[in-house]
């Protein structure tokens, strides 16, 4: 599913005229400091909050007013929001209405496979995001929604997730947008960056392309390039 953004503002959260548009099939990266807009633009594609301006389009749909349960979005928290007396498997379940089979094929995609009957508390930090991932993934969503899902975990494990959910991605047919204000971490995975200040988009392009060519002086600075 492609995702355009047409001149979204929102005053509680400092979104000013956010213009983007992301192929299908595309894992994005929205880089940028805390306080930059980042997670406000991924509420509002999910439909959490609503935007004060603008439209929003899924695969030349307006969805701009759509209601979340209709958006076909999965989300992923930083804080992975699992339920600790449910099972992994009941957790991945739960509220998708998901089938064995299914719940089956995402605990291997998620390497997950012996851990079905675990509960949250018996994991590691990397287990648990990855069940986050899967029950995510259970709605069988058109477009992923992540808001820095690497922020709690060290940095061994945040780099071995890394290079999981790029493999992953390429496995499934979905559009992934990703916060995070780690920039090897959206050098390292994503096809294009976004690169945001205040509330605006100072850059958007491949990793190479930002990299080599900084468009402003922010993100020169941003990116620690001298």
């Amino acid at each position: 599913m492609s995702i355009l953004i047409e001149n979204v503002s929102k005053k509680v959260g400092r979104l000013s005229k956010i213009n983007l548009e992301i192929p299908t099939g595309n894992l994005v990266a929205l880089l940028g400091p805390s306080g930059s807009g980042k997670s406000t633009l991924l509420r509002v594609l999910a439909g959490f909050e609503k935007l004060d301006e603008g439209r929003i389009w899924f695969s030349g749909k307006n969805a701009t007013y759509l209601p979340i349960q209709q958006r076909q979005i999965g989300f992923v928290f930083q804080d992975y929001a699992l339920f600790p007396k449910m099972t992994i498997f009941e957790n991945i379940c739960f509220g998708h209405g998901a089938v064995e089979s299914q719940v089956s094929e995402l605990l291997r995609l998620t390497q997950l496979e012996n851990f079905s009957n675990f509960y949250p508390h018996q994991l590691s930090g990397g287990q648990k995001q990855r069940v986050a991932f899967a029950r995510a993934l259970a709605i069988e969503p058109k477009i992923l929604l992540l808001d820095e899902p690497f922020g709690a975990l060290d940095i061994k494990v945040r780099k071995d997730l890394r290079t999981w959910l790029r493999r992953l991605h390429e496995k499934l047919p979905v559009t992934s947008i990703f916060v995070t204000h780690d920039i090897h971490e959206a050098m390292e995975i994503a096809d294009d960056i976004v690169v945001f200040k205040d509330g605006c988009i100072e850059q958007f392009g491949t990793p190479q392309e930002i990299y080599e060519h900084p468009a402003t002086t922010f993100v020169k600075n941003f990116l620690g390039i001298i």
